[in-house]
């Protein structure tokens, strides 16, 4: 039986802690580190539970069944499971995640160097021209991104974050907001928000097939490193969220009105790095847009290739084209569109991680996370509704449900229709063995 060295696994956790942070991760923690003040440690705590912990959990899920959402979504039946499918894979590669890390890239590292016009469509076809030959070659993920660009963009985040603990510019501020009375339900929140859970989702396939690729074809295995590998990059998010908050906490004065963690940050380089902080932030935030963007059309390559006649390096060619034409044309527009539809689908996904966790105690696995699926899914439509200020519930509908205007309405409904439906199909199991 094939085995991984520790190179391999160490690699393996770094190209996986890689695929995920993109620009977002980065910019997001420091502006909630600056708003917490002094209650930026619930904060962070929250943050981490739902931003890591939810995360690694789809992670280690989708390893568990071999890399194949399909049989994550196996529950609500085959059609309605390819169709989630297939939206989670459009929403988070080519309709909306693919093109957003060519522009959040082309803002932070090339618009405040060279002032020429039109110069997004250039950029971006160069963006893209370097991610499809990355991306072409899917069985040297681990050599590639692994080898190259993952070390170069940890150690850059480290460089970052060690920085920030030894060059510390102030104290926090106060609280502001609504982090006053609840930080930790707002880092709670902001973690659930930054929609990981599906990359998780996205990313699996691509790191089952790297495991693969180092010959490792057993099953216990494949899900033994892709357990590894997913707590390896649960302990790089832990480590760098830790930093970057807490730059966050201390740049107040730098930033005492920044809007954004992209404002945060950008002041706290210069100040630490000078004139040089500008390049390096260009620097760091154009690896991580890149990384993301090789990884999220591996996966989204591999998944269709999957479900459909073409090859893999034909969704390669398609996906890299189309997002660098969305990039440069209706980015703005589709993001209107694309982000609410992962709202309304995020809860339903979560339900379906943990209820494969769960299936194996349950008599009839559909019977139970089915009703709790379309449940999720019916307040994710409802929470994408208000996204876009709309609302099919009346307000003292909204007023009753717990959590509603945290978006998480769907959480206790689907934890007490799940226990209801799980005692009914075991009492209705023990029933059919006695009659």
């Amino acid at each position: 039986m094939k085995k991984l060295s520790l190179l391999d696994i160490i690699l393996l956790g770094m190209t996986n802690f890689a695929l995920y942070v993109g620009a977002g991760n980065i910019i997001f923690p420091p502006i909630l580190g600056l708003q917490a003040g002094e209650h930026v440690l619930q904060t962070t705590i929250g943050f981490l539970l739902t931003g890591v912990g939810l995360p690694v959990i789809a992670a280690i899920a989708l390893a568990r069944v071999k890399g194949s959402l399909n049989e994550i979504t196996r529950p609500i039946g085959i059609k309605a499971g390819l169709a989630a499918s297939v939206v989670c894979y459009l929403c988070i590669g080519p309709l909306y995640a693919i093109p957003r890390t060519a522009t959040v890239s082309f803002e932070l590292t090339a618009a405040p160097f060279i002032k020429v016009d039109n110069l997004l469509p250039w950029y971006s076809a160069v963006y893209f021209i370097v991610a499809l030959l990355f991306a072409l070659y899917p069985n040297k993920i681990l050599d590639t991104v692994g080898k190259i660009l993952s070390p170069i963009k940890i150690a850059a985040l480290l460089v970052l974050v060690a920085v920030g603990m030894c060059l510390i510019p102030g104290e926090g501020s106060l609280a502001q907001g609504p982090f006053v009375s609840g930080a930790f339900s707002q880092g709670i929140i902001n973690g659930y928000l930054t929609l990981d859970t599906l990359a998780s989702l996205a990313f699996g396939i691509v790191i089952v097939d790297a495991i693969r690729s180092r010959g490792v074809i057993d099953g216990k295995s494949t899900v033994r490193y892709a357990t590894i590998s997913g707590c390896i990059a649960g302990v790089g998010f832990i480590t760098i969220y830790l930093g970057l908050f807490h730059i966050g906490y201390t740049s107040y004065s730098l930033a005492p009105n920044a809007q954004n963690g992209a404002q945060v940050l950008g002041a706290y380089v210069n100040y630490a790095f000078g004139a040089g902080g500008s390049i390096f932030l260009a620097l760091l935030i154009g690896i991580a847009c890149l990384v993301t963007a090789i990884g999220l059309i591996c996966a989204c390559s591999s998944y269709f290739a999957s479900i459909t006649k073409l090859k893999y390096r034909t969704y390669v060619f398609i996906f890299s084209l189309f997002s660098g034409l969305i990039a440069n044309l209706g980015l703005t527009e589709l993001i209107k569109i694309s982000v609410p539809i992962l709202i309304a689908i995020y809860p339903m996904f979560i339900v379906l991680v943990f209820g494969s966790f769960l299936s194996p105690y349950l008599r009839t696995p559909a019977l139970v996370i089915a009703p709790t699926a379309l449940c999720a899914l019916c307040f994710g439509f409802n929470d994408a509704l208000e996204s876009l200020g709309l609302s099919l519930l009346p307000q003292f509908i909204q007023n009753a449900l717990p959590l509603y205007h945290d978006s998480l309405s769907w959480l206790l409904p689907c934890l007490l229709l799940f226990a209801i439906l799980g005692l009914y199909d075991r009492l209705r199991s023990q029933l059919q063995a006695t009659a």
